[in-house]
């Protein structure tokens, strides 16, 4: 999702305070239409003023804010004051607010717009922004961008809608300033006077020959700070970073982040300039990667809009839930099979507890550290052993040492050696089943193409309850039955 707006008026303020302001004014309208209601047209004309006005201070508020303070209100209000205060928002803010809101409130909001408001809300934007919301536009709004766009634009936003959303394609936006090599710093100044505004982050312009292939960079600080006499092809820098429409976007993220990148080129495979990429793409990236991996390890399937119909969250749910459902039916069962050792020794049944959650969080910490180094591509088959070999060890450590902490545990209270020993040994054993599935399943799920994140850690936890109730019970029933 790309940001391109710039509201340079706007005062810096909590957008919280904006919100707070917002739901206050929607209350005292709501209070007033009440009264509107109630009275005849003579009696309700006062409060038919103040509902006015109140409206007026919600439009003048609105004016003001930027389209991403806008859009957080948008995400925080109840779907009927959501649509009240997108009927007031000004038409030519709609496309950029739809930009900056999520997925599942953009899709409320579109709802409720028709084909011509769509059309002119999004033929305001740049290709790349278009691109991002086409998922979410009807076919026939597509239909008449396509025709009402210049030719140019047609074919860059058919290009960015070629591309998978993990692609750096779809990262790439086409707004960036090109000159050639042979002619001077002082020509390219005038160029840049004669132009409305710079697009947004420009630290360096892209210096490519006749056919567009890309061969240098010349930095705005060194167009600035030198002889304007100067050539370009004396000045510009042939040492760059250059990235390629179909590489992950996740790759971008780490370059940017290594080099410190402001801008980056998009080349096609004769190096031609086909678009640039900006820390402002990716950073969107990065956060949105960011809330969907929460998300997948909460096993939710999409981002969910706050304030959705009961329906349409529990769809969204069910189907991590079932599993759990179902998992939690396995380990009363496992647990079932030991009633006979619970009944005998009451202590088993107190202590279970202990080792299901422990073990659980030994998973987890695993699994957090096997999905970041498959993000940051740190891992490899290479050395998947050595980690997993290490992963064992620190479990069998832990095990260890927590096993003894709560066989001491059970000790003092039970005053039992041999129920003591059994924690331990549970503890470990459970601890080792915590450390193997925390790197399969992660490595599993990545080797099959799917998200690594996605309910990886509902899936061990739910497995390592049930492999730690069968070895704490199995174990006591063995030694101490």
């Amino acid at each position: 999702m790309t940001r391109k707006t710039d509201h340079n008026d706007n005062k810096t303020e909590d957008p919280k305070q904006y919100l707070q302001r917002v739901i206050y004014l929607l209350s005292k309208n709501k209070l007033v239409a009440g009264f509107v209601q109630m009275q005849d047209q003579r009696q309700g004309l006062g409060e038919s003023i103040i509902h006015e006005q109140n409206l007026f201070e919600l439009q003048e508020l609105l004016d003001i804010l930027h389209p991403a303070d806008i859009a957080y209100i948008l995400e925080s209000l109840p779907l009927d004051e959501r649509l009240i205060v997108w009927e007031i928002v000004k038409a030519d803010q709609d496309g950029e607010i739809l930009l900056e809101t999520s997925d599942a409130v953009r899709e409320t909001l579109i709802a409720t717009m028709d084909s011509s408001e769509l059309v002119a809300a999004t033929g305001q934007l740049d290709a790349d922004e278009i691109a991002d919301l086409a998922p979410d536009l009807p076919s026939n709004v597509l239909d008449d961008l396509f025709q009402n766009l210049p030719i140019e634009e047609r074919e860059q936003l058919r290009a960015a809608m070629s591309y998978p959303e993990d692609a750096v394609g779809a990262l790439m936006g086409f707004d960036m300033v090109t000159v050639r090599e042979d002619v001077s710093l002082e020509v390219v100044s005038r160029y840049l006077r004669r132009l409305e505004e710079l697009p947004d982050h420009t630290d360096q312009l892209f210096v490519v020959d006749r056919n567009e292939k890309l061969i240098g960079v010349l930095p705005i600080n060194v167009l600035l700070v030198n002889d304007p006499d100067a050539k370009v092809s004396v000045m510009m820098s042939k040492k760059m970073t250059k990235l390629h429409p179909n590489d992950k976007a996740q790759q971008a993220t780490h370059a940017f982040e290594r080099y410190n990148l402001v801008t980056a080129p998009v080349v096609d495979t004769d190096d031609k300039l086909l678009g640039r990429v900006t820390v402002n793409e990716v950073m969107d990236f990065i956060r949105e990667e960011s809330e969907n991996e929460a998300l997948n390890l909460a096993g939710l399937r999409e981002e969910e809009d706050l304030f959705a119909p009961v329906w349409k969250s529990i769809k969204n749910r069910w189907m991590w839930l079932a599993i759990n459902l179902a998992t939690a039916f396995i380990a009363s069962r496992v647990i079932g099979v030991f009633e006979g050792s619970i009944e005998k020794l009451v202590a088993l049944a107190a202590l279970m507890p202990i080792i299901a959650s422990i073990g659980g969080n030994s998973g987890n910490q695993t699994i957090t550290m096997i999905v970041r180094a498959l993000a940051l591509g740190h891992l490899n088959t290479s050395n998947a052993r050595k980690l997993f070999a290490k992963e064992i060890g620190v479990s069998a450590v832990n095990g260890l040492v927590c096993g003894s902490v709560v066989g001491l545990f059970a000790f003092l209270i039970y005053e039992n050696v041999s129920l003591s020993l059994v924690m331990t040994m549970a503890m470990t054993l459970t601890f080792l089943l915590a450390a193997i599935l925390g790197v399969l399943v992660p490595l599993a799920l990545y080797r099959f193409g799917r998200d690594p994140a996605t309910g990886s850690n509902i899936v061990v936890t739910a497995v390592i309850d049930s492999g730690g109730f069968f070895i704490f019970l199995g174990l006591a029933t063995i030694l101490l039955i």
